[in-house]
């Protein structure tokens, strides 16, 4: 899903939505492709139990990109560009004119802020 973003980040006009919803918005378009491409297949004898679809994977994604939306602005740069755009902390550095130790220090802000706010939920 992500490289269908990537391929496609020429293509991301702002539209006064963030970006972790244009990303979501992929997403979930790759997911019910997905399983329009899966309801077109024929399947012998499904195993007892299989008809339920497990969601959970899915909202964990939906719900990490709601997240990654609401981290502030630096925080939320960093996990983009290292996460998606899948940049070295050494070109996000010089990108964004800091120092490494400082884009290291965002990231590391960025994931533990996540980590809490998924166990926040999860709790």
């Amino acid at each position: 899903m992500f490289h269908k973003a990537l391929a496609n980040l020429g293509r991301f006009e702002w539209r006064g939505v963030p970006f972790a919803t244009w990303l979501f918005r992929i997403a979930a378009n790759a997911i019910a492709d997905r399983s329009k491409r899966a309801a077109k297949e024929v399947v012998e004898d499904p195993p007892e139990g299989s008809t339920e679809m497990n969601l959970e994977p899915v909202e964990h994604r939906a719900r990490l990109f709601r997240l990654v939306g609401q981290l502030p602005a630096d925080q939320r740069r960093v996990i983009a560009m290292r996460f998606i755009e899948e940049k070295s902390i050494r070109e996000i550095a010089q990108q964004l004119g800091r120092t490494e130790g400082a884009v290291k220090q965002l990231q590391f802000r960025a994931l533990e802020n996540l980590r809490a706010r998924m166990e926040g939920a999860n709790a």
